[in-house]
């Protein structure tokens, strides 16, 4: 209950629609460089201009009242806290209530935020915050360490931020919102173009975190959502799982509500179907991924600005992607038949890895192949194998047997194969048809049964084969799809002649399946 009403307090104040003479004022600091022996972060700014046109937008905080600096310094950022304190003054002379949010994102340590080669101290930032005026006094800080993929956000290892004891502080409360509890990283990522926690903030406030559907974001809606995703997302990550922490004092206020998502008829409603977790992102706009549904959401509309949008869905068997167009003051409801479905398959295939690294199936069918024994029958059999789809190529190992016959005035034979290969091959999307190319290559063992008065001796002996050749796949229903491949085949025969010597000859076959598979 602590936590969640600080967030309600965070965040209510940005979207909660209060009296007439509460003016909210907003200080927002983004800052990818830090130091000079930091890793260069990519979306700490991102998230600042994010977090500045959502408080305009559904947080009844104006342009005017906001001061927005990026890749600034620790000078500037200092400046621009007095002087909006200094603002928050002269409105009390007027009468009129306030509420100041601070937000940074960028590099940090247990003593300092890095702005560039210049460093804002935090006891220094504490005092700044505290010594405002406002009523309500939010400080959020989403400082981190370095990283890869997923990057840790900051500098240094060094010990958690701590900050001071809030109890002293003026006013009605004061509140600190940390992205990680104490010792953890907070991380960004490159698929949501930002930080986990202010992603996950973000989204909950446009519509996200309405369980209930009633078009208001509550606090509990809004602590839970942005808590248990980033929880989820980071857990998955190499640096671990990262907390969001809340620490406040706040006295006298009542639960107020985070967002009113019904009311703004400038934006719109976009409602993404179940079965499937959602991202959507802004069409023409960098790192423009705007929100976020969980498969698991029991409400599942956003509240956006009008505007054409790009939604990509995961399901258990594919990628579904599509645009949608937001129109004001109206509901734009996705349906999942109307967008583009790629299986996981395919999707490696065109490099699209961030899905999934690779898709493994299985497949079974009939096989023949043409006579490598001059006068026989085609050789009649089965194949089944399994399949590994990679980015780059295709891995197949199978077991394949045939059974052919040869007969003659004097002698009668049949011959058995049974053969392990593994079969690697560069495949093509055309279409719902996927075409490959491959070679193949393997061990057999022939065995041969002669039949000839009255006695049928039995020889068996290993033999080897390449192949090259084409296969052709077409996708059924859900994961199963059918195949066929058709290869030249050239065998390598150990054969006696006639004075009893045996020999290694090449033998040349054609051979042609047709199976059934599915995707697991």
């Amino acid at each position: 209950m602590r936590l969640a009403l600080a967030t309600l307090v965070i965040l209510a104040l940005a979207g909660g629609r209060a009296h007439a003479d509460v003016e909210r004022f907003a200080v927002i600091v983004g800052d990818d460089a830090g130091a000079a022996d930091e890793q260069r972060l990519r979306f700490a700014e991102a998230d600042a201009r994010h977090v500045a046109e959502l408080l305009g937008e559904v947080g009844g905080v104006p342009d005017e009242n906001q001061i927005v600096l990026r890749g600034k310094t620790a000078e500037q950022m200092r400046r621009a806290l007095i002087a909006t304190n200094e603002r928050i003054r002269t409105g009390q002379h007027a009468g009129r209530d306030a509420v100041l949010i601070v937000y940074y994102s960028g590099h940090g340590d247990a003593d300092a935020l890095h702005l560039g080669d210049s460093q804002l101290p935090l006891r220094e930032l504490e005092a700044l915050v505290r010594g405002s005026a406002a009523q309500i006094r939010i400080l959020v800080i989403d400082a981190c360490r370095s990283g890869a993929v997923t990057r840790v956000k900051g500098g240094r290892p060094a010990p958690p931020i701590v900050l001071s004891d809030t109890e002293e502080l003026d006013g009605e409360g004061v509140i600190v919102l940390t992205a990680s509890a104490a010792g953890e990283d907070a991380q960004e990522s490159d698929e949501l173009g930002g930080s986990f926690f202010t992603h996950y903030l973000l989204s909950a406030l446009r519509g996200a975190a309405d369980d209930n559907g009633d078009q208001i974001v509550t606090v509990a809606e809004a602590f839970r959502y942005t808590r248990d995703r980033t929880i989820l997302a980071s857990a998955r990550t190499l640096s671990g799982v990262q907390h969001p922490t809340f620490h406040y004092d706040v006295r006298g206020r009542a639960e107020l509500a985070l967002a009113r998502l019904g009311e703004d008829r400038t934006r719109g409603q976009l409602t993404l179907p179940t079965g499937a977790s959602w991202l959507i992102a802004r069409i023409g706009v960098a790192d423009s991924v705007v929100g976020e549904i969980a498969a698991d959401a029991a409400h599942r509309t956003l509240s956006l600005r009008a505007g054409r949008y790009v939604v990509r869905g995961r399901t258990r068997d594919a990628l579904l992607e599509g645009t949608v167009e937001v129109t004001s003051g109206r509901t734009t409801a996705v349906a999942a038949e109307e967008l583009t479905s790629t299986r996981y398959a395919r999707l490696v295939r065109k490099g699209r890895g961030e899905i999934v690294d690779g898709a493994l199936g299985w497949f079974a069918g009939p096989a023949v192949a043409s006579a490598i024994i001059d006068g026989a029958t085609p050789c009649y059999g089965a194949i089944a194998g399994a399949m590994w789809a990679t980015a780059d190529v295709t891995w197949s190992p199978r077991i394949a047997g045939c059974r052919g016959t040869f007969s003659n005035t004097t002698l009668s034979a049949r011959t058995d194969m049974l053969a392990l290969d593994l079969r690697i091959a560069k495949a093509w999307d055309i279409s719902r048809v996927t075409v490959d190319l491959g070679v193949t290559a393997g061990a057999e063992l022939l065995q041969e049964r002669f039949t000839t008065r009255g006695l049928a001796p039995t020889r068996s002996s290993p033999a080897g084969h390449v192949d090259a050749g084409l296969g052709l796949a077409v996708p059924i229903y859900g994961r199963v799809y059918a195949a066929s491949e058709l290869g030249v085949q050239t065998h390598f025969l150990s054969i006696e002649d006639q004075a009893g010597e045996s020999h290694v000859t090449g033998r040349f076959a054609v051979r042609g399946i047709v199976v059934l598979g599915a995707w697991l």
